[in-house]
């Protein structure tokens, strides 16, 4: 453990990750609750937004990324570009609906099956 680490480990005692890891567990719950509701505004905050915040407490508080050197963060900056990148250029492909070769099964079988009521 660097000095830094160690000197940032002593500063918190060990309740002030029980409290982290609590309200964790709270925004959990919440992002599991939210798409209950079937509101789609509702769901996308819950879905994504609880999740960044969930990330960003995580990174602070247990990875220790604000005390660590600052090319860390450049490269964690770097991997998050790299993953937009990537998905960028494989939605246009993923999230078609149609196309040569194209198949979605339970799509068709969706559109296909006499309903059931």
């Amino acid at each position: 453990m660097s000095d830094s680490a160690a000197a940032a480990h002593a500063h918190h005692d060990d309740s002030h990750y029980w409290k982290i890891w609590a309200i964790l567990c709270a925004l959990l719950v919440v992002s599991v609750i939210g798409p209950l509701f079937e509101i789609r505004v509702i769901t996308l905050i819950t879905a994504f937004g609880v999740a960044i915040v969930k990330a960003y407490m995580v990174a602070k508080n247990f990875m220790h990324l604000n005390i660590e050197k600052q090319y860390v963060i450049y490269l964690l900056l770097t991997m998050l570009v790299f993953v937009f990148l990537f998905f960028a250029a494989v939605a246009p492909d993923v999230m078609k609906w149609e196309g040569d070769n194209w198949v979605k099964p339970y799509v068709a079988q969706e559109s296909s099956a006499p309903a059931h009521h």
